[in-house]
Parts: structure tokens; sequence; C-alpha cells
């Protein structure tokens, strides 16, 4: 049975920093590129950042890019998002999902998903 379990969302002011962990299971999870993606209420699920599963190519919405960082550990079986210059805009529910494919920006491309882990910028 594969699992996605993220951990390390909390509350934070604006300006500092979190760090997300993603612990997989049941998978072989060198086989897989693994995207961070976050969804508030109401909204579509945003895609954010991902990291290829070869050669750990990383990618990042404009959104984000220069303030968080995506890496993995594959000795670990574990994704791992540093946030930093967090904005209230960044409040969300943050998830990491694993695909079989490259990297992809749509989340149906994503097989595993794990149940998320709330991240809240407070002004």
């Amino acid at each position: 049975q594969v699992q996605l379990v993220e951990s390390g969302g909390g509350l934070v002011q604006a300006g500092g920093s979190l760090r997300l962990t993603c612990t997989a299971s049941g998978l072989t999870f060198d086989d897989y590129s693994m995207g961070w993606f976050r969804q508030a209420p109401g909204k579509e699920r945003e895609w954010i950042s991902c990291i290829s599963r070869s050669r750990g190519n990383t990618y990042y919405d404009d959104s984000v890019k220069g303030r968080f960082t995506i890496s993995r550990d594959n000795a670990k079986n574990t994704l791992y998002l540093q946030m930093n210059s967090l904005k209230p805009e960044d409040t969300d529910i943050y998830y990491c999902a694993a695909t079989y494919d490259y990297c992809s920006t749509k989340s149906h491309s994503y097989v595993y998903w794990g149940q998320g882990t709330q991240v809240t910028v407070s002004s």
C-alpha cells in the first residue's frame, strides 16, 4: 500500500520559513518524479514545484520561484520543500504527489497523493 505523509506545516509570520517533509512508503521512490501542490478551500489545486526522478531536475511556479526549494533524499524515501520569505498568500493546504511520468504541472498526471498539511502565514 502506497502512502505519502506530509509534515512540517504550521503557523508562521510573514517573512518566516517552514520546511515541509513528505515521507513515502510502499513504492520505489527513485522511480517517481515528485511534486508539491497547494489548495485553498473552494479553489483548484495549484502546482508549485516538481523534482524529477532521475537527475533531480527542479521546476517551480513563478509564484514561489526564488523563495521555495524542492529537494529529495532517495535513500530516505523523503521529499522536502523549504519555504522561505513566506507571504500571507502562501496560506494553503500543501500536498505532495508522485508521478511515474516526468515532472508535470497537471494534477491528473500524479497517481499518489498525501493527505496534506496546513500552512498558515499571518501578516
